[in-house]
C-alpha cells in the first residue's frame, strides 16, 4: 500500500489521492491524459518511448504499476509524483500576478543612496527598476505615483524601524517639515540622509535618529536653512538575504 500526491503544474488541479488498487491510479492518469489531449498511445510514447497503449491498458484491467512506471506516467502527464508520509499544501508554483495599470502604479527605483547614519554622497539618480504599488494604497498614504521613487538605506540610526539594506518609498511632494516624522534630505553639506525632523525654531533643526545609540544632532543658522527636504518616507521593505 502507497500513498501518493499528485500536483497538476499547469492547472488548477490539485489531486489528493490514497491508491490502494490500479483502478484509483487508472481514473486519474486518464483524466489528466484527457485534459492534455494525448491519447493512450501517444502517453505511452512520452512515457516508455513505445507508441503504444498496453501499459494504460494494464493499469484498466488491474494490474499495478511499479513505482518506475508510475513515476514515468507522472513526468509524462505533467504531475507530482510523490511517496511518503501524507504533506500539506502544494509543491505546485503560486500564480503568476497580472498587474493590472488601473489598480496598480509603478513607482521607480533609483541607484541612489540615503544614510541613516553619519551621511553619504550621491551623484545623479538612474532609474534601475521598479515595484508596483496598489494605486489605492498609495492614495490613502496621500503620495502620487509621479511624484514618488524607491531608495536603498545605509546604516542603523533609524533602527528598528528602518534597517541598513531596506528599500523606503519617498513621496516627494513635502518640501516643509511637520515635526516628528521621517525624511529624506540633504543635510547642510549635501550629503543625503534619513532623520526625523524636528523645527525647533526659524533657524533651528533638530535631526533625530530612531536608534538611541545615536544622540539628536542639531543645525543651527545657516546650517539650518541648507536642509533640503527631498521628500516624507512612508513605507520601508526589509531585506532578508
Amino acid at each position: 500500500m502507497f500513498c501518493t500526491k499528485a500536483t497538476c503544474a499547469k492547472c488548477d488541479l490539485v489531486y489528493f489521492c490514497t491508491m490502494t488498487n490500479a483502478a484509483d491510479i487508472y481514473a486519474l492518469i486518464e483524466h489528466r491524459r484527457n485534459e492534455l489531449g494525448l491519447s493512450q498511445a501517444q502517453l505511452g510514447q512520452l512515457a516508455f518511448g513505445q507508441s503504444n497503449s498496453a501499459a494504460i491498458q494494464n493499469l484498466r484491467r488491474g494490474s499495478s504499476p511499479t513505482a518506475e512506471r508510475l513515476s514515468a506516467l507522472a513526468r509524462a502527464l505533467d504531475l507530482d509524483f510523490y511517496f511518503g508520509p501524507r504533506r500539506e499544501g502544494t509543491t505546485q508554483a503560486p500564480p503568476p500576478i497580472d498587474i493590472d495599470g488601473e489598480e496598480f502604479a509603478a513607482v521607480p527605483r533609483v541607484n541612489a543612496e540615503a544614510s541613516a547614519g553619519p551621511g553619504r554622497l550621491n551623484g545623479d539618480a538612474e532609474v534601475i527598476g521598479a515595484l508596483a504599488f496598489r494605486r489605492d494604497w498609495l492614495r490613502d498614504h496621500g503620495v502620487k505615483p509621479d511624484k514618488a521613487l524607491l531608495v536603498t538605506v545605509t546604516g542603523d540610526s533609524m533602527e528598528p524601524r528602518i534597517t541598513a539594506g531596506d528599500l523606503v518609498l519617498v513621496d516627494l511632494s513635502p518640501t516643509a517639515i511637520d515635526n516628528g516624522q521621517i525624511y529624506l534630505f540633504n543635510d547642510a553639506d549635501g550629503e543625503t540622509r534619513i532623520k526625523r525632523l524636528h523645527r525647533l525654531g526659524a533657524r533651528t533643526v533638530a535631526l533625530v535618529s530612531d536608534n538611541p545609540e545615536h544622540p539628536p544632532e542639531i543645525r543651527n543658522g545657516i546650517d539650518a536653512e541648507r536642509i533640503k527636504v527631498l521628500g516624507r518616507i512612508v513605507w520601508s521593505g526589509h531585506n532578508w538575504s
